[in-house]
Formats: C-alpha cells, sequence, structure tokens
C-alpha cells in the first residue's frame, strides 16, 4: 500500500517568513514498507502494480450493498462505484457482481479502477493558501464562498480549479470533477482540507476518515448557550424528508457523532469546538440546530443572525493526519477568517 517518493521543502510566495503564505508550505515524505489495515468494514490486504485493490469482507461490512461497501472503503462516490461494477471492473469471489449485492462476511473483492483521465476542469488563477506541500498530498486553507468541485451550471472558480492550477498532479480516483479530493467542506465553511496528489495517498487518507483517525476540528459561533460544558451530539442523519436538498436527524439516517465544547460563552451567544467523529453532509450545522443552538448566519438550518455575518460561522480550525507514506503524525491550524474575528469582536462588545 506504500509508494516511493520524497517531497522537498518549497517556499512559493511573497513575505510570509513562515512560508506559509498565499502559496507554500513544505515537507518531507519517504517510502515505507506495507501492512494490513483497515478500511473502514473492509480489510484491505495491497494492492498490485496495475492498480488493482483487494478487499476481505469483515464482520461490520455483512448485509451491506456491495456499492455502499466499496465506496466507503475507497472514498468514492457510490455513483462511482457503480459505474465500475457494471463496467466489471469489481468482482466478488472471481465473479461478476451487481451494485445491489449484499455482502455476507469473508468474501474476496476485487476491484480494478480505470485509469484515471484528464480532469475536465480547467485550471483557474485563484488565490489558495497551502498550508502544506510534498509529493503526495497538500493541505489548503478554504476560503469561505468557494465550492469544492464543480458542479451542473458552476464549472470555475472551485477548489478544484485553483488545485488543478497550483498543483498540476493530482489523484484520479474521485474522477474528472473530484481530482484530489478526499474530504470535502461546504461552500460557506473555511478552513483545512487535505488533498491527494497520488492515487496511493488518497487511499491511505480515505482509510483514515473510515476509520475515524483523521482528526477534525472547527471553531462555530452558536446561538444561545449550551447547558453542557462539554458534551456529545449522537443523532443520525439523512436526507431531510421533505426537502431533499436538505439533511435532517431522522430516525433511520446514518450514524453521526459531534463532540463539542464550550470555548467562550456571551448573552445569548457561544463560541464552541466542535469535533467529528463521523463526517455526514452538513453534520455539524445539522447537530447544532438540532439540539436547539443554530451556527450564527446558516441561510438553511437556523434563522440565527447577527451583525454582518452572511454564512455560517464555521471554520475548520484543526487538521490531523498521518502521512499515507511514512506514517508521522502531521496537524495543523488555521486562524480564523476576517468575518468570523469581526463576529466574535462585535459579540464581546456588545454581549459582554
Amino acid at each position: 500500500m506504500r509508494g516511493g517518493g520524497a517531497g522537498r521543502r518549497r517556499r512559493r510566495g511573497g513575505g510570509d517568513p513562515s512560508g506559509r503564505g498565499q502559496r507554500g508550505g513544505g515537507g518531507r515524505g519517504a517510502g515505507g514498507t506495507g501492512r494490513r489495515r483497515r478500511r473502514g468494514a473492509l480489510e484491505v490486504p495491497g494492492e498490485d502494480g496495475a492498480g488493482e485493490r483487494f478487499f476481505t469482507v469483515g464482520a461490520e461490512a455483512v448485509g451491506l450493498r456491495l456499492d455502499v461497501a466499496v465506496s466507503r472503503a475507497l472514498g468514492v462516490s457510490r455513483a462511482q462505484v457503480k459505474k465500475w461494477i457494471e463496467a466489471g471492473r469489481v468482482t466478488v469471489d472471481g465473479r461478476a457482481a451487481r451494485p445491489a449485492e449484499r455482502l455476507s462476511g469473508g468474501e474476496a473483492i476485487r476491484v480494478r479502477p480505470p485509469a484515471p483521465r484528464p480532469a475536465r476542469p480547467r485550471p483557474n488563477a485563484l488565490s489558495l493558501r497551502i498550508v502544506y506541500e510534498d509529493a503526495v498530498l497538500a493541505v489548503v486553507d478554504k476560503p469561505p464562498g468557494m465550492s469544492v468541485h464543480p458542479s451542473p451550471g458552476h464549472d470555475d472558480d472551485t477548489l478544484v480549479n485553483a488545485l488543478l492550477y497550483h498543483l498540476k498532479a493530482l489523484s484520479g480516483i474521485g474522477g474528472e470533477l473530484r481530482p484530489g479530493i478526499v474530504h470535502r467542506l461546504d461552500k460557506d465553511t473555511s478552513g483545512l482540507l487535505v488533498v491527494a496528489k497520488t492515487d496511493r495517498a488518497h487511499l491511505a487518507l480515505a482509510a483514515q476518515l473510515q476509520a475515524r483517525t483523521m482528526k477534525r476540528t472547527y471553531t462555530a459561533v452558536v446561538c444561545g448557550v449550551p447547558a453542557e460544558e462539554v458534551g456529545l451530539i449522537d443523532l443520525p442523519i439523512g436526507r431531510h424528508p421533505v426537502d431533499r436538498k436538505r439533511m435532517a436527524v431522522v430516525p433511520n439516517g446514518r450514524p453521526a457523532r459531534t463532540r463539542y465544547r464550550v470555548v467562550r460563552r456571551f448573552r445569548r451567544h457561544s463560541i464552541v469546538e466542535a469535533s467529528l467523529e463521523t463526517g455526514r453532509t452538513h453534520q455539524i450545522r445539522v447537530h447544532f440546530a438540532a439540539i436547539g443552538h443554530p451556527l450564527v448566519g446558516d441561510p438553511v438550518y437556523g434563522r440565527c443572525r447577527f451583525g454582518a455575518m452572511s454564512r455560517q460561522a464555521l471554520h475548520a480550525t484543526r487538521l490531523g493526519f498521518r502521512h499515507p507514506e511514512t506514517g508521522a503524525w502531521l496537524e495543523f491550524t488555521s486562524p480564523l477568517p476576517p468575518d468570523l474575528t469581526a463576529l466574535i469582536d462585535a459579540l464581546s462588545k456588545n454581549e459582554a
């Protein structure tokens, strides 16, 4: 599962002496030896030189659909996996399979992803703060208002467009529209993301997400004051039963867990630090709305407004993971953006 390669420290950009300005960063990567590891509910012995992946179905995957299990293991969309299965690129115990096939445990799954094609999005010369970069990955600080990847009618000015301009080489596992994208942030959520430059790095990072060993911590400003200083929100999340564009806490939703700590209390608002144990769509926003403390400025899950804050007051502050080649623990922090800083300053003056 490991590949050779080495990163070298590089500084790009102007006068930021830390090397972490609009285009900066560095680091080193070194080759390592492969070892058996778990990706979600599938045991992954390794991959061959042609890029094929081999899985053995573990107990946690029993009863899952084939496309769901492979999607979770590889960090690839279910729609993408379904196409691979229908094209004969996924086999179960050496035979052709169906996307809806239920797993019973112990099956040997082989996945043969297609060779990545050139990404369809165009490179855009957008300003992008690169916190860290080496031969196989990069950590970037996404500004608010920037979508992570293109969508119908929105082909430019996304993080992917910026990555194609600044990094050039990106993992192809996410497909043409999501090169390098291992995990996402909402358009109006700012902060740290890790990006894969190689397929091997992508797979290893996706495995950490599935195993819940990647640490993602957010700073949010919420309405009201939570009763508990430290808490766990353990509520399942799924599609809203009426508005399919929204998420909601629903009985048959997927398990979702958010831990939080109140950092500062005002009279009618609070600053909280939230850590994800799972990564459901809009998880922090849905969870805090569900317990009666929606995020300030959230246009979808709350009507809590304060000052000039025109987006959800949410920033991905810290990100930690193991380097996919060296195994070294890496941790990064991001300062609050100006609009969040201004919001907190205003609350300090008005609700001290």
